[in-house]
């Protein structure tokens, strides 16, 4: 599932080619995805102007000039690629993507007057909606989301007042979106192995001094993951149709059974499993 990082990079990759865009044409080619899309969503969109995009969580939004907002999931496998018209008519199959992409997949697909934008989503669990600007933040996918970690709102004394009291594992307390929006498995294992801090360790037995660190070390990983363009691990892709890199500088995600590179640590990275999830960490250094 697309986390944080994957969706800023596919926000930043779609800017140039729709910010202050008008659609001119809108195709919804099949009824629902995760659920359904919401009603006359092609009429409502066609005319319409994106003021600007914005991110929510894990959410990518497209503010339009009729006061509503296109809200966009990409669930597993959603990907929205752009495409420039005016080279794809100077170069004949430069709409090719490659082994495994399938067009009966294009689901929805954007046109501006230079540029069309396609959302592929081969296992459909991506979503789509359309909400009034100014109630946004009531819509149900963002009433009860906590603060964003990159966002100023996000800091040592806040996490510290959320962690206070709770039985729960650090690594499940980052992953409640309630308390942080955004974070996924990826990056909380990754920020956790940074900051030292034992992914069973109880929420509410962190110390302050160790929050102080952990909280710019999640910013640190977000911010590394963003530049990189995301975590490709099997359907990510940026706007550009290109895969990100961050995986390649994973520390302990998805690297079980090999030396924590931690410097001065002889840790082995461990795999456990916590609510079902995979877990990385180093029983060494992780306390």
């Amino acid at each position: 599932m697309p986390e944080l990082p994957e969706v800023e990079t596919v926000r930043r990759g779609l800017a140039p080619a729709l910010e202050g865009a008008r659609l001119v044409r809108v195709e919804v080619r099949r009824p629902d995805l995760r659920w359904p899309f919401p009603e006359a969503m092609a009429e409502r969109l066609t005319g319409a102007t994106i003021r600007a995009l914005g991110r929510r969580s894990k959410y990518l939004l497209m503010h339009l000039d009729t006061g509503e907002t296109l809200i966009v999931h990409l669930g597993m496998s959603g990907r929205m690629v752009v495409d420039d018209l005016a080279s794809a008519a100077t170069q004949p199959g430069a709409f090719h993507r490659g082994a495994g992409w399938l067009t009966q997949h294009d689901h929805v697909v954007l046109h501006t007057a230079t540029h069309r934008v396609t959302f592929n989503d081969a296992r459909r669990f991506g979503a789509m909606d359309l909400w009034p600007t100014e109630d946004l933040e009531n819509h149900w996918l963002m009433a009860k989301l906590g603060p964003e970690p990159l966002g100023n709102d996000f800091h040592d004394e806040y996490l510290n007042a959320a962690f206070r009291g709770r039985n729960t594992p650090v690594k499940a307390a980052l992953l409640d979106q309630r308390i942080v929006a955004g974070l996924g498995n990826i990056y909380v294992c990754e920020a956790l192995h940074r900051a030292g801090i034992a992914p069973t360790r109880r929420a509410g037995r962190i110390a302050a001094k160790r929050i102080e660190r952990l909280v710019p070390t999640i910013r640190e990983v977000l911010g590394e993951a963003i530049v990189a363009g995301g975590s490709s691990l099997r359907d990510h892709r940026q706007a550009d149709g290109t895969l990100g890199y961050f995986q390649h500088g994973f520390r302990v995600y998805d690297r079980e059974g090999r030396p924590c590179p931690t410097p001065g640590c002889n840790g082995i990275v461990r795999r456990i499993v916590q609510s079902g999830r995979s877990t990385f960490h180093c029983r060494l250094c992780q306390r």
